[in-house]
C-alpha cells in the first residue's frame, strides 16, 4: 500500500501494473522503488544520460573516464575512502558505461543503507577531479584501450560499429582513443561532469529491503547539492542514413587460430519495443543453442563453423543484429551465403508454432533468471527508465507470448534485407 510522502519526490510516474513504482521530482530527478520482503540487502543502482552517445566527437571516451574519475574523491572523501567504507559494511561497489549511460551501483545490508547512501551521491554529485588524479587515472584507462587494440574480438566489434554507423556517435568505441583523451584537461573532465551529471539526467533505482518512505526521504534528501551546470559542447545527432548495398571491411591479426565472421542489421531503437523484441526472437531461432537452424546446419551437420550465434542488442536510437561466427577461412563464403538462405526463409515462410514455442519459451526463461536479484531487478529498471520507461521493463514475457509467425515475418522483411547489410571479417595475418 502506499505510503504518505514527506519528501518532495512525490510525484508517481510508474504504470499501475509493475511491481515497482516510478517517482519524479520537480527537478526531473527520478526514482524507481521496489520494496522486497525478506531481502537482507538493498541495492541502490544510479543511472545517468550521459553514456559515450552525449559526447562530441573531439572528446570521445569522456564519459568512460569520467567513470573512473568518479571515485578518486571529492573535497570531503578522499580518494579510497568510498571504496574502503562500503567494503567496511560488507557492501560491493562497482560502475560501468555504455553508449546511452553510466551507472553506479551498490550493495549493501538493508541497514547500512542510509549509513552508505550520502557516500555515493557525493561522489556522483561533487567529484572533484584534482589534476593529480586525472593523469594518473587516465593510464589506466589507456591500459584498456591497450588491451581492447590486442583483442581482435574487440577491433572487430569497432570495425563493425564503424563499418554500419556512418554518422551516429555510436560508431565511436566507448574508451575513445589515446589520441582524444590526450587533447583534454582536468578542467574539461570537470565541466563534462557538471554539465551531465545534473537531476533531469539521473534515475535512482532501489531494489530490497527498504520501505518506500525512507529510500524516497533519503534520496531526497542526499540529492540536494548539485553543482552548478556550466554547459558543455552539445551533440546534434542526425538520422543515421539505411544501410544500403552491403558494405564489406576485412581485418587482418597476428596469430589468429580462426577466422571471424560478423553479419551485421540495424534495428529499431527503444521507441518500437515490438519489433526489437520481434528482433530478439528471431535471433534465437536462428542461431542461439543447439536447435537453432544455423547451429544444426552449420555447425552439427555441415560442420563449417566452429561455433555460430546471433544476438540483438537494443539501443535507444539504433540496434545492432549480428550473426557471429567463428571458422575456418575456405567457410567464409559458404557460411554467409547459408546465413542469408536462412534470413531468405524468416522473410518468406512463416515460422511453425513448435519453433516459435520453444524460442519464446527460452526468452522467457532468459529473463526469469535475469529478473531473481535485487541487483538484476534495479539494474534492469534503471536500463528501462534512462532509455525509455522502467514500467517497461517487467512486460517483456507478454510482449514475447503476443507475437505471432506473421509478425516475425513483417519483422524480418523490415529489418533483414538480403541487400542491404555489414559484412566485418577477421582473418589470420598472412
Amino acid at each position: 500500500m502506499p505510503q504518505t510522502q514527506t519528501s518532495s519526490i512525490s510525484r508517481v510516474v510508474s504504470d499501475s501494473n509493475c511491481p515497482a513504482r516510478t517517482f519524479e521530482r520537480h527537478d526531473g530527478l527520478t526514482v524507481v522503488h521496489q520494496y522486497v520482503p525478506h531481502s537482507p540487502v538493498v541495492v541502490t543502482d544510479v543511472w545517468v544520460k550521459a553514456g559515450a552517445r552525449v559526447e562530441p566527437d573531439e572528446w570521445s571516451g569522456m564519459a568512460h573516464f569520467l567513470e573512473h574519475a568518479i571515485f578518486k574523491g571529492t573535497d570531503r572523501l578522499a580518494p579510497g575512502y568510498f571504496d574502503a567504507a562500503i567494503e567496511g559494511c560488507g557492501g560491493l561497489t562497482n560502475a560501468a558505461t555504455s553508449y546511452d549511460y553510466a551507472h553506479f551501483f551498490i550493495t549493501t545490508a538493508s541497514p547500512y543503507f542510509s549509513d552508505t547512501l550520502p557516500l555515493l551521491s557525493e561522489l556522483l554529485l561533487h567529484a572533484a577531479i584534482p589534476e593529480d588524479e586525472f593523469f594518473r587515472e587516465r593510464e589506466v584507462v589507456f591500459e584498456e584501450i591497450r588491451q581492447s587494440q590486442d583483442n581482435p574480438d574487440d577491433l572487430l566489434f569497432e570495425a563493425t560499429l564503424d563499418t554500419v554507423y556512418q554518422h551516429h556517435p555510436y560508431r565511436r568505441p566507448v574508451l575513445g582513443t589515446q589520441e582524444s583523451l590526450l587533447g583534454r584537461s582536468p578542467a574539461d573532465l570537470r565541466q563534462f561532469h557538471r554539465s551531465h551529471y545534473q537531476p533531469q539526467n539521473l534515475t535512482i533505482a532501489v531494489v530490497g529491503g527498504i520501505s518506500e518512505l525512507e529510500a524516497l526521504d533519503r534520496i531526497d534528501h542526499c540529492f540536494q547539492d548539485f553543482l552548478p551546470n556550466p554547459g558543455c559542447p552539445q551533440v546534434i545527432i542526425p538520422p543515421e542514413p539505411p544501410i544500403h548495398g552491403v558494405r564489406r571491411r576485412e581485418l587482418a591479426f597476428p596469430r589468429l587460430e580462426l577466422a571471424r565472421l560478423n553479419l551485421t542489421w540495424t534495428g529499431p531503437g527503444i521507441d518500437h519495443l515490438d519489433d526489437a523484441y520481434g528482433l530478439d526472437l528471431l535471433s534465437m531461432i536462428l542461431a542461439s543453442g543447439r536447435s537453432s537452424r544455423l547451429v544444426r546446419e552449420l555447425r552439427e551437420q555441415r560442420q563449417w563453423v566452429q561455433g555460430i550465434t546471433s544476438y540483438f542488442s537494443l539501443q535507444r536510437d539504433s540496434s545492432l543484429f549480428t550473426i557471429s561466427a567463428w571458422l575456418e577461412v575456405p567457410f567464409l563464403e559458404a557460411v554467409e551465403q547459408a546465413s542469408l538462405h536462412q534470413i531468405h526463409q524468416l522473410r518468406e515462410i512463416p515460422v511453425e508454432a513448435l519453433e516459435l514455442a520453444r524460442a519464446q519459451r527460452q526468452l522467457c526463461n532468459d529473463y526469469a533468471f535475469s529478473t531473481e536479484t535485487p541487483a538484476q531487478l534495479a539494474g534492469l529498471y534503471g536500463y528501462y527508465q534512462t532509455l525509455s520507461r522502467a514500467d517497461l521493463a517487467t512486460q517483456y514475457p507478454q510482449r514475447i507470448q503476443a507475437l505471432k509467425p506473421d509478425n516475425l515475418r513483417q519483422i524480418a522483411r523490415q529489418y533483414l534485407s538480403l541487400d542491404n547489410y555489414v559484412v566485418t571479417i577477421g582473418v589470420n595475418e598472412q
